[in-house]
């Protein structure tokens, strides 16, 4: 080697004396000890190179699905998807977007509040639920569901703005049926029955850490006058119990008055949690406002300035924020298939029914867009209890039984077919702006996230 060859010419130079015999030796170890050094340099800059290639010289290619496709494809993942027709997954962004509160106008006190006059001049008209259905006659198979057995003609029909009787889930079966979910304790009834203003939120499969309302901040009218309630199974309580939050005598830890549910009405938590969110008119049937917040929030302001600002000072039945960064219905779909939020099937299989029906692309540069958004952050609803409110509600509901538990899919097309079959009986919702909603309370991260739910129900 070139190495050991330019030591041996050294060495020889030295002559055969005995100090050159042992230079000959010593350098001999020398030259393998270099030569060793340099085949390990060159392994370690090979291997550097070949890392720099995979992960920035080489365009990857990753598996996907064409929507209602079954069978898979491959494309780049630098491929552009289009705005409207959903395809692949959306990409992932570089760094975590910094969302803040903003300003809220509230008023300093809750002393003097007097309701308007205005709030009875909403769209009205007579509602009522069905509670129990029948055996089909053209059915061999029958099993009571708590959101019902709806057809899509009755589905179509409930749409209307006017005196009917429409699925809204507590559902019995025929006589000799079990019961399909969602049971209470009687004095808990009770107590629900005589809430004339309700805060609701729930906790179901230990998914959360219970959050406390934040009490200084809750006026003392707020807290002789208000309902808050906190639904959870039993499962939860035992956790909630293990942590140190156990319900005092009369039921409660803080200001959350516990209300067990058993027989959870879904296997899927995330849908058996959308009972509470939408249909507080059915668990508060007395009521005349209700808030709900999800459970990874900690209500920080009182709730009669909550409904003085968001729906008394707008004239609204209905407030509901904006998401904080989608805003067309597209974009939802490519988030939750993105993050393996249900099973893909259904959400495509949902999104292109709502198509099929009307729904079209947000466009926030048309000035007759009717919301500000058609992408909800559901996670903090203020409700007036009108007919109209109550029926969207129902509608909602009745979707999110139908499809998928994604209730931000349905949310949209829900409102607009609303509107559109009713252009003589307004409906009064007021979309705010998310950083409002930050503003209203803390904002934590789930305990937990359900695994994703199998096949869909059947259209």
């Amino acid at each position: 080697m070139r190495t050991r060859g330019i030591i041996g010419a050294l060495l020889k130079s030295f002559g055969p004396s005995e100090h050159g015999t042992r230079l000959v030796r010593k350098g001999r170890k020398l030259g393998r000890f270099v030569r060793h050094k340099f085949w390990l340099w060159v392994f370690l800059f090979a291997a550097i190179f070949l890392i720099y290639l995979l992960l920035f010289g080489l365009n990857v290619h990753l598996p996907a699905k064409l929507e209602g496709s079954g069978t898979s494809i491959r494309i780049s993942a630098r491929q552009q998807i289009l705005p409207f027709h959903v395809v692949g997954r959306p990409p992932r962004s570089k760094r975590r977007k910094q969302y803040l509160p903003c300003e809220v106008g509230f008023l300093e006190s809750v002393e003097y509040l007097v309701e308007p006059k205005e709030v009875m001049n909403f769209t009205q008209f007579s509602l009522e639920f069905i509670d129990q259905e029948g055996i089909p006659s053209h059915s061999n198979i029958y099993e009571p569901r708590f959101g019902g057995h709806q057809t899509l003609e009755e589905r179509e029909q409930s749409f209307f703005a006017k005196n009917q009787t429409l699925h809204c889930g507590f559902i019995k079966g025929p006589p000799g049926f079990s019961s399909t979910g969602f049971d209470i304790d009687a004095k808990d009834k009770a107590y629900m029955n005589e809430c004339k203003i309700a805060v609701s939120s729930c906790i179901f499969g230990s998914s959360d850490f219970l959050r406390r309302p934040t009490s200084k901040k809750i006026s003392e009218y707020s807290k002789k006058n208000v309902c808050f309630v906190m639904f959870v199974d039993e499962q939860t309580l035992g956790k909630l119990s293990s942590e140190g939050h156990v319900p005092d005598d009369t039921g409660r830890i803080g200001l959350w008055k516990i209300v067990i549910v058993k027989n959870l009405p879904y296997e899927d938590m995330r849908r058996t949690g959308k009972v509470p969110k939408f249909l507080s008119h059915r668990l508060f049937p007395h009521s005349w406002y209700s808030i709900w917040l999800d459970s990874k929030m900690r209500l920080n302001t009182d709730p009669m300035l909550i409904i003085e600002y968001f729906l008394w000072r707008t004239k609204s039945e209905y407030a509901i924020s904006n998401h904080y960064e989608r805003h067309c219905v597209s974009e939802e779909v490519l988030q939750n298939k993105r993050l393996d939020k249900f099973n893909h099937t259904a959400i495509d299989e949902q999104f292109a029914f709502y198509q099929s029906d009307g729904l079209t692309k947000f466009d926030p540069s048309d000035p007759n867009t009717p919301l500000p958004s058609y992408v909800p952050e559901g996670s903090f609803i203020v409700r007036a209890h009108t007919p109209i409110s109550n029926l969207f509600s129902c509608l909602w509901f009745n979707e999110v039984d139908r499809f998928t538990s994604r209730d931000q899919l349905s949310f949209a097309y829900t409102y607009l077919k609303l509107r559109r079959m009713n252009p003589d009986r307004p409906f009064y919702l007021s979309m705010f702006k998310d950083c409002e909603r930050r503003a209203l309370v803390k904002l934590f991260r789930h305990r937990e996230e359900p695994s994703p739910p199998g096949p869909p129900p059947v259209i």
